[in-house]
């Protein structure tokens, strides 16, 4: 039993000067967490509890999968990470450092690398497959913006598992047991979520979903469509683009003088104002601008090289699309110095007539922008903007790119229904990675003619500690937290309130009483604290059942709270045993009051 008259904690009034969200606030608060140093957090006793229940759940339903768990160490060597590219391409977020002999290691923020070769190592033919492999390990990343506290950290602990299979049709199966897993597992630790298409960035592969659990603090958004069962991450929603147009009747191109427009909404204004520049069909909009933004683009080389995004003028690049997208190269934007280095591109007059291979800038458009679409756009001269320039005919692309913002009701790519955004927390991500570490690293298999194969390899991760953070977003009010009963710390917090010595005598009995029932308890034995103050504290530590036992004692009651409903009942202590256990073992749909 947790006696709080010992326990080592201490609850905050106050909300912690640089908490983004409520998940860092209440954790803090309630005496879970501690932080260190940026993106860096300390578990306390009763956080240390939620954490190992997390991570107990995870890991019962991987080896109820059938999967197998190993342990690797955090600090590694660089050489599997040169044959894989990966020691360069994570750039600034890999940990680096040396031994005293100068020898370079890192500390590992995913260890595909070291499944690879432990497989390798002890496998070779295709009689030993398939086989997954998982771990609980803590992960470190130099992320430039640590925030929110243990939702984006520093260091974290990650379950990271890894299949080996024969061929494609193996991964799938293997893709899809833990797909199933996942379910199982977020349903467990209570958290809503949705599986979305998502994109397998730095990981590689091909296909890939996230779970996310929803919430309007959550650092990834993604869209579901209100008329089919599509969702994916922004970053993985492709474009319908329209049907092109017909050269034939577009007017000329022509290049007008367009002084004082330095915004596109001052364009269209001036555009539909002068009756030689009105369009006779329609007036012009923003999304007939024809926006060209310029970023400088370096590889993991060191490589440096401008890139020309082209999208509508209704429209923002998305900088995480395009991280995605662009990487393992990283973009910024365009400084002085860099327009300078190239006098192609005026700025803030930037047309694509200039750009291309010949011109030696990259040019790349939006799906949107296909033959025949006309657009207003910069003619590259200082104060004069063309217009009824048509794709297809005056100018062309070296490719297109989908970095464009994702709009509220744009067209989904599965039916053509409308799009709604969302916010939400990523819990967990599987990806088909295929042969791309097996290649790296020689992972070769026997097939059944006595042929060396490669073998097929899927990547599945959840977020051990994000998940306590997520559950901790999707689980409390204004008051405090509120943890679903298998995560929780303990089933009951057990609160002794006022002077009788009859009460606290009451409430250490029961406590014994129900752990022998198999019941966790939290007691409240603190002397001289306000039953105020107790009360406050239970409801900001959010154990799902307050029991209190107080001044009705006197007529042989006590009270039970579900701090999920916040429901009240008086129970005879005579029957509070059995009739907490029954509530406790029987799940949040039955009230202690039944």
């Amino acid at each position: 039993m947790l006696r709080m008259s010992n326990l080592f904690l201490r609850t905050l009034r106050e909300d912690p000067a640089d908490a983004e969200v409520p998940s860092h606030r209440l954790l803090v608060r309630a005496g879970y967490v501690r932080r260190i140093a940026p993106g860096v957090f300390s578990w306390l006793p009763l956080g240390y509890l939620v954490y190992r229940n997390v991570e107990r759940i995870i890991r019962e339903e991987m080896d109820a999968a059938g999967f197998q768990e190993v342990h690797f160490p955090a600090l590694l060597p660089r050489e599997p990470y040169e044959q894989t590219h990966r020691w360069t391409e994570y750039g600034d977020t890999l940990f680096r450092l040396q031994d005293r002999k100068e020898a370079d290691y890192l500390l590992g923020p995913t260890h595909e690398e070291m499944f690879t070769l432990m497989v390798k190592g002890e496998y070779s033919s295709y009689r030993d497959l398939p086989v997954v492999l998982y771990q609980i390990q803590t992960k470190y990343r130099d992320e430039a913006r640590p925030r929110a506290g243990i939702l984006r950290g520093r260091e974290f602990v990650m379950k990271d598992s890894y299949s080996f299979d024969i061929d494609d049709e193996g991964l799938r199966h293997s893709y899809q047991r833990h797909r199933d897993a996942y379910i199982t597992t977020f349903g467990r630790l209570g958290l809503q979520y949705v599986i979305v298409s998502a994109m397998s960035g730095a990981m590689g592969g091909s296909a890939s979903e996230e779970f996310l659990a929803p919430t309007e603090v959550g650092e990834d958004t993604f869209v579901r469509c209100t008329a089919c069962d599509y969702a994916a991450n922004v970053e993985a929603v492709t474009t319908v683009p329209p049907a092109s147009v017909e050269l034939a009747g577009i007017p000329a191109a022509h290049v007008e003088q367009t002084p004082d427009t330095p915004t596109i909404d001052s364009l269209v204004q001036l555009s539909n104002g002068r009756p030689d520049l009105a369009r006779p069909d329609r007036p012009w909009t923003a999304g007939d601008t024809l926006k060209n933004v310029v970023f400088m683009v370096t590889e993991p080389s060191g490589a440096q090289a401008p890139l020309v995004v082209g999208l509508p003028g209704d429209r923002e690049v998305d900088i995480k699309r395009l991280e995605a997208v662009l990487h393992p190269a990283v973009a910024r934007t365009f400084e002085e110095a860099d327009f300078a280095r190239y006098p192609v591109l005026v700025k803030g007059y930037i047309g694509p007539q200039a750009l291309g291979a010949a011109a030696g800038v990259r040019y790349l458009v939006d799906p949107r922008v296909v033959v025949g679409t006309r657009w207003i756009t910069g003619a590259n001269q200082p104060g004069c903007h063309v217009y009824d320039l048509t794709m297809g005919r005056d100018f062309t692309a070296d490719g297109t790119i989908e970095v464009a913002e994702v709009l509220e009701g744009d067209a989904c790519p599965a039916c053509g229904g409308a799009l709604t955004l969302a916010r939400g927390i990523e819990i967990g991500h599987i990806f088909q990675l295929g042969r791309k570490y097996a290649e790296a690293l020689g992972l070769r298999v026997l097939d059944d003619r006595g042929e060396l194969v490669t073998v097929t390899m899927g990547s599945y991760g959840i977020g051990v500690s994000r998940a306590v953070a997520a559950i901790a977003e999707q689980s409390h009010d204004d008051k405090g937290l509120i943890w679903p009963r298998e995560v929780a710390p303990a089933d009951v917090h057990l609160i002794a309130t006022g002077k009788d010595p009859v009460a606290y005598e009451t409430a250490e009995r029961l406590g014994a009483e129900l752990e022998a029932n198999g019941i966790r308890v939290l007691l409240d034995d603190r002397q001289g604290v306000s039953p105020g103050v107790k009360f406050n504290d239970s409801e900001l530590i959010g154990v799902p059942t307050i029991v209190i036992v107080g001044k009705r004692l006197t007529e042989g009651c006590i009270e039970v709270k579900d701090r999920r409903t916040g429901e009240r009942v008086d129970v005879e202590v005579d029957q509070a045993v059995a009739r907490i256990a029954e509530a406790v073992r029987s799940g949040p749909a039955v009230s202690i009051g039944a």
